[in-house]
């Protein structure tokens, strides 16, 4: 399966860092060029594993994942279980770590995933590689000005 990641370090401890990944709307709409709208399903309301949320993206479509893994402020993980036609399976993971500089946090975010049908998988796997990596530099990018910005980080560290 292909697997497309983006790293980048923050100005935060992992605890905050965690936090600001968790955040969700209308906070996360500040930070996160991805999501046009996203909300917890099946009455939850807050993450933590076997909690699912639905994610309409920039480009319309529209994804329910369950998180399969939450462990601040190391890691969380989520796979989809309903979402558009041509992923067969799509997985996503963050991950948290001091970084070198006391107070800073190394965020990597991952995911990966299948098209289907497996007939167009080289080339699908090849276009969604490239759409998805850009993605998600672009996103971790809006993450880390989430990391710097005031109301977010009030947001994230409020309980």
């Amino acid at each position: 399966m292909p697997v497309v990641e983006a790293s980048i370090t923050v100005p935060v401890p992992p605890e905050v860092a965690f936090a600001v990944s968790q955040t969700t709307a209308p906070i996360r709409y500040r930070w996160d060029p991805f999501v046009r709208e996203q909300h917890f399903v099946d009455g939850a309301t807050a993450p933590g594993k076997g909690v699912r949320t639905f994610t309409r993206s920039r480009h319309g479509f529209t994804m329910v994942s369950e998180y399969v893994s939450f462990a601040p402020p190391t890691h969380v993980g989520m796979t989809m279980v309903r979402g558009p036609w041509f992923f067969e399976r799509f997985a996503g993971g963050w991950r948290f770590a001091p970084a070198a500089e006391p107070g800073h946090t190394v965020a990597t975010w991952r995911y990966n995933f299948q098209c289907r049908p497996g007939w167009l998988r080289p080339v699908a796997h090849r276009i969604g590689s490239r759409l998805l990596g850009r993605d998600i530099r672009h996103r971790i990018v809006g993450y880390a000005a989430g990391c710097a910005d005031p109301v977010v980080l009030a947001a994230a560290v409020t309980p």
